[in-house]
């Protein structure tokens, strides 16, 4: 029998091999962990065919059509952005609107007394050159995407096959593995949930934003509003990453004005929609405390790439299913990493047998 401290210490050194192995096979576990979440998110929708009594095939025809029309929109949506942010860089750069700005930054932070190195980081920032480049490398990594998309389509046809079958299990296992089961259902039900939300709240972020740039004058809109409604799905730092890129172009092309005005409007936006009502709908399928949000974005993306911050919160909930949720002894460790369920019973306290010799009691001691 192990003991828990040896235990704990086996569970971390299995930990760090299969992330290791995560990390050098990151462009196939990838595209393999967004196939997953589609699935997922498209599965409810066997429910209604099965009761139609509709074949096994069709069911599964259904599940694999809508989740290629997930993957169509996305990837229609961030061609148009890139197709419009490519021509939106070239006029800058043919106008030399980008060259007159960068160079009136740069001797406002010389007026301000900053140093030769704080000036050469904001000039190669605003460079033409650098952006024409940033603009080259979107092209570069087109057949990158495409070959993750073509293995994000084939697990599709996979899993979706697969998941016709598993829905088998609780009838199969419920008596043995009933408790498994319960936490699996649990996770894909919160995960479903998780991004349902979070698409529906940013579509509205993304529309408010870009009527909202649109009405200031601030070019390409609907790239930024695409940037906003992608960004939504980051935990904590996303609203950040969607309001860094418009508020550099609004002061290239407007100013300070411009820029604060981007800033009040994306600040008001967000704030109201991201933090004070969102996290109501969501807290019931994602319990996890701030600092491990924060924390399991930098991480799945320093593991899998940028996609990494997309599915951070679903790769973290797995992550949590699988080493901690199956051990009674780890109950502290997900309360601490904001797992609600895991809050222990607490028993009553037993009643005083003698409640009036006690209050007589502290009546002496006072006297």
């Amino acid at each position: 029998m192990l003991s828990p401290s040896l235990r704990v210490l086996l569970v971390l050194a299995a930990s760090v091999v299969t992330l290791a192995g995560v990390y050098f096979v990151r462009d196939i576990f990838g595209p393999l962990a967004l196939a997953i979440v589609i699935v997922i998110i498209c599965e409810p929708l066997r429910r209604p065919l099965d009761r139609r009594e509709w074949p096994r095939w069709a069911s599964t025809t259904a599940v694999i059509v809508v989740a290629y029309l997930i993957l169509l929109a996305m990837g229609a949506l961030l061609w148009l952005a890139g197709t419009q942010f490519a021509r939106l860089v070239g006029d800058l750069v043919s106008e030399g609107g980008l060259a007159n700005t960068a160079d009136e930054f740069i001797a406002w932070l010389q007026a301000l007394g900053l140093d030769e190195q704080a000036s050469d980081a904001a000039a190669s920032v605003l460079d033409p050159t650098t952006l024409l480049g940033l603009v080259r490398s979107i092209g570069g990594t087109v057949l990158s995407v495409a070959t993750a998309l073509f293995f994000v389509c084939a697990y599709i046809i996979f899993m979706a096959a697969d998941a016709a079958r598993y829905r088998q299990a609780p009838e199969l296992f419920g008596a043995s593995k009933g408790a498994v089961i319960a936490r699996i259902t649990h996770l894909s039900s919160g995960i479903r949930r998780y991004y349902i939300v979070n698409a529906t709240f940013g579509a509205i972020v993304a529309i408010i934003d870009g009527l909202a740039l649109w009405w200031m004058g601030v070019p390409a809109p609907v790239v930024w509003a695409i940037l906003a409604f992608v960004t939504n799905f980051i935990p904590n730092i996303g609203f950040v990453l969607g309001l860094v890129p418009p508020a550099i172009l609004a002061y290239a092309v407007g100013g300070w004005p411009l820029l604060l005005g981007v800033v009040v409007v994306y600040c008001v936006v967000n704030v109201v929609l991201q933090v004070l009502v969102q996290p109501k709908f969501v807290s019931d399928a994602v319990d996890l405390s701030l600092t491990l949000s924060f924390f399991s974005v930098i991480f799945w993306t320093f593991i899998i790439g940028p996609l990494g911050a997309i599915l951070s919160i679903p790769l973290t909930l797995l992550a949590r299913a699988l080493v901690l949720e199956g051990d009674p002894g780890t109950t502290w460790v997900r309360w601490l990493s904001g797992d609600r369920t895991a809050v222990p019973t607490i028993p009553d306290p037993e009643p005083d047998p003698q409640p009036r010799g006690r209050l007589r009691r502290r009546i002496r001691r006072s006297v």
